[in-house]
């Protein structure tokens, strides 16, 4: 019972994560209209944005993770200014590849900056608490933390997306995209928004990713299949559906190791991404497929 419970602990630990990714594809999906396939490697730019933080500042990565989220939010927007603004109204295809292209690019750039070989963000061994009241569970302290910020972080995007006008209007975009331009709602505004809670929250589960383990430059893209798993079982679109779908794929992969090797997990999310895509291709939360 205490192995079930230690791995649903990491499970948490790893949907949060993936929470985190999964939020970015859905909001820019529903307001977009395509898969981005770059999100991955942003989380990997976002990771390595926080990393140069600790290196010049010597600060230590909790601190460093605001930076990396206002960085890489700066870059989502510039990113969309040079490149998908001006082909936002081609069709989604040529989006997609685009972003493809983008992630090649960004990964290219991560390894002529900062090296090809692992990085971590401190040495040494964590110690992890031992709750001898609850049978010896083991849990370290970096993994507390990172369920507790992903937790305020989604606390934060749910008041940003029902209390202020900019949410309602990303809400009614992704709900109704002729009907929302025809009642006024500044489009170009809002996709700016989309960019930058999108780049932010990529950032934030790159840097808890590189806490977890460690940094390399194809962390985000060996990520990128769960993320987009996450984003489709909870209903792409949808970023209640993405927090939910996140949560449950990242169980799902942890659990699976009471059965199957580790190195199968990643099949185990694309697994439930195939059975969801056939039985309910809008997802729980009846996204825009």
């Amino acid at each position: 019972m205490n192995d079930i419970i230690q791995i649903l602990i990491y499970g948490l630990v790893l949907g949060s994560v993936l929470s985190m990714g999964a939020i970015g594809v859905s909001m820019i999906f529903g307001i977009l209209r395509f898969a981005h396939f770059a999100h991955g490697d942003f989380m990997t730019l976002g990771a390595y944005i926080g990393l140069t933080f600790i290196g010049v500042f010597g600060l230590s990565p909790w601190f460093a993770l605001p930076a990396a989220m206002v960085g890489m939010a700066v870059v989502g927007v510039g990113i969309d200014q040079v490149l998908y603004r001006r082909i936002r109204r081609t069709q989604p295809v040529i989006l997609l590849i685009a972003s493809f292209g983008m992630a090649l690019i960004l990964r290219s750039l991560i390894q002529l900056i900062w090296g090809s070989e692992n990085q971590t963000y401190a040495s040494g061994i964590q110690f992890p608490w031992r709750l001898d009241v609850l049978g010896g569970l083991r849990i370290k302290p970096d993994h507390v933390w990172i369920v507790l910020i992903s937790l305020g972080l989604v606390a934060a995007v749910h008041l940003f997306l029902t209390r202020t006008r900019m949410g309602k209007a990303m809400r009614a975009m992704s709900d109704n995209m002729d009907l929302a331009l025809v009642s006024g709602i500044p489009a170009e505004r809002v996709i700016m928004v989309t960019w930058l809670i999108g780049g932010a929250l990529a950032a934030a589960a790159g840097v808890f990713l590189g806490i977890d383990t460690r940094l390399h430059p194809v962390m985000g893209w060996t990520t990128l299949l769960p993320v987009f798993a996450a984003a489709i079982l909870g209903g792409i679109g949808r970023p209640y559906g993405a927090i939910v779908g996140g949560m449950i794929i990242g169980i799902s992969m942890e659990m699976s190791t009471l059965f199957i090797s580790a190195a199968y997990k990643p099949a185990v999310a694309f697994a439930i991404m195939v059975v969801m895509l056939i039985v309910r291709p809008q997802g729980i939360f009846k996204g825009t497929l």
